[in-house]
């Protein structure tokens, strides 16, 4: 499973660098002068997988502020779940059985059978949204059920009295997921369905090279067979950490101290956000 993870843990919206040991998914970047801590983070949890690595903690104890992909509490609203249902479904007469070819909605229909999800129930919805409802679906199976890293210390930023930060809006994720596939519809949903069903018997080693901040693995897990669908592999992750990349230097330009917390997605990779760091000359090391 690989594509398929990226969906559904960064949805719910990427090799090996030397030097640096699998320890945690915890980084702390430094120009020589100030300091920034980097996480990787697991959007949706099981219940088993608390209390989170020491060297989270490390690090928001160190922060002064903290960021996220976006605020938490802003995705938490009611009214952001409202807006995603709305904007995830058809209005002008389109549904999934005219949008998708006929081989990638009768491989869509057998995938809701097994994950007994009626494809009636997805009638009007947008591809990318019935594909994250099926590995949602899949991963509850599976006993992910808890809240992840993110609304974690989201939650804790708030009470604490920490300044929350978001590298990009709701309104920009709210358009990646429903719009995801926009215009090659149907290649989107069957690359997504090529692994979805095995979500809840890889969920152990994703979550095991996440605690262990192992990049090999990550880097195979979540981005390796992603170039087989560029404009997803783009969209979801080449482009984002490009623009996120400016906003982490304006971070580093300042004295307070900043935990930056992202999809570990994000981190691995030659357009992950490890290598664009160090191509920029700052120091990065794994806690």
């Amino acid at each position: 499973m690989r594509h398929t993870h990226t969906l559904a843990l960064s949805l719910a919206l990427l090799l090996p660098f030397c030097g640096l040991s699998a320890q945690s998914s915890v980084w702390k970047v430094t120009d020589g002068q100030q300091t920034l801590y980097l996480g990787g983070t697991c959007h949706i949890l099981r219940k088993v997988d608390f209390p989170l690595p020491a060297e989270f903690e490390q690090a928001y104890a160190a922060a002064d502020s903290m960021a996220f992909e976006v605020d938490p509490a802003v995705l938490q609203d009611p009214a952001f779940a409202m807006r995603m249902m709305a904007e995830g479904v058809y209005r002008d007469g389109r549904t999934l059985k005219s949008v998708l070819n006929e081989e990638a909605y009768a491989a869509l229909a057998e995938q809701c059978r097994k994950s007994n999800l009626p494809v009636e129930v997805l009638h009007k919805t947008k591809p990318g949204m019935a594909v994250m409802m099926l590995a949602l679906q899949e991963l509850t199976k599976a006993g992910v059920t808890k809240e992840g890293v993110d609304v974690h210390f989201g939650n804790r930023a708030h009470k604490d009295g920490k300044a929350v930060a978001s590298l990009e809006t709701a309104d920009f994720q709210l358009k990646l997921i429903t719009n995801l596939g926009e215009g090659k519809e149907s290649g989107m949903v069957l690359y997504s369905l090529q692994d979805i069903g095995q979500i809840s018997a890889l969920f152990d080693e994703i979550i095991a090279s996440w605690r262990s901040g192992d990049l090999d693995t990550i880097d195979r897990l979540f981005v390796e067979d992603m170039a087989e669908f560029p404009e997803v592999y783009d969209l979801l992750l080449k482009d984002r950490n490009h623009r996120w990349i400016p906003q982490i230097k304006a971070m580093l330009a300042t004295e307070p101290t900043e935990f930056v917390l992202v999809g570990v997605g994000h981190i691995p990779g030659e357009d992950g956000l490890i290598a664009l760091l160090q191509a920029e000359g700052y120091s990065v090391e794994q806690l």
